[in-house]
């Protein structure tokens, strides 16, 4: 019974610890790294980018990452999967997500993005 009540209580300790432990955030530096590496040539790009690092795809600004702009699904679409870390794979999303258009504008996320303009970002 003695033995018992210990493990209980090393249950209910390691159960608090997890409880208050901190959260990881899931940040994908190889995303934004992919991205620079694809338009930071273009100086309004590049500078925009550094400024809002993951709002370019995430809402409120990068804060809210269950909010995605369009261009944010395209990329998810493009990449086939979550947390892809193989830069090949990225730049090649990236280029593949090019030739769509971004909803209610006339010109592709490649056009837009070579004009110096971000596509449309979430709320």
């Amino acid at each position: 019974m003695k033995k018992l009540g210990s493990v209980l209580s090393l249950c209910a300790i390691a159960s608090l610890m997890c409880l208050f432990a901190p959260h990881q955030a899931e940040a994908r530096p190889p995303y934004m790294k992919g991205f620079n590496e694809k338009y930071g040539e273009v100086e309004t790009i590049k500078a925009r980018a550094e400024e809002l690092k993951c709002g370019v795809c995430h809402g409120e600004g990068g804060k809210n990452k269950k909010v995605v702009s369009d261009y944010g699904k395209a990329l998810g679409q493009a990449l086939g999967g979550k947390n892809v870390k193989e830069a090949e794979k990225i730049a090649k999303a990236y280029e593949t997500i090019e030739a769509k258009k971004d909803n209610g504008s006339d010109k592709t996320y490649g056009e837009e993005l070579k004009a110096g303009k971000l596509p449309k970002l979430a709320p």
